[in-house]
């Protein structure tokens, strides 16, 4: 299984101290031709995806998440953002169970 960081050059900077593939400063178009390839040769792979790339409108990336398979994609903040940022899963725990759940008192 492969495991991968996509994302800002800053933030990958961490993601390859940690032994993770990187892929920095990539467009959209190449996260599409790179997750078609994944997708194409039956991959396995987690995905950590910095949100602006996340949040595109590629349909391949809406088929991975609603269809699930062989490739995780796991959302991560800019480094600029990390303080204020909030997982898409924590807002849906945070929606449905209460805010007091993620320990959010406010």
């Amino acid at each position: 299984m492969r495991t991968m960081a996509i994302g800002s050059r800053a933030l990958m900077d961490g993601f390859a101290l940690l032994g993770i593939e990187t892929h920095a400063d990539i467009d959209v178009g190449e996260l599409e031709s790179l997750l078609s390839d994944l997708v194409r040769r039956k991959e396995r792979a987690l995905i950590y995806l910095q949100s602006d790339l996340a949040n595109s409108d590629l349909p391949i990336l809406h088929s991975l998440r609603n269809e699930g398979g062989l490739i995780l994609i796991s959302e991560v903040p800019d480094i600029l953002s990390a303080d204020h940022y909030q997982a898409p899963v924590e807002q849906l725990i945070s929606r449905v169970l209460g805010r007091d759940v993620m320990g959010e008192n406010t």
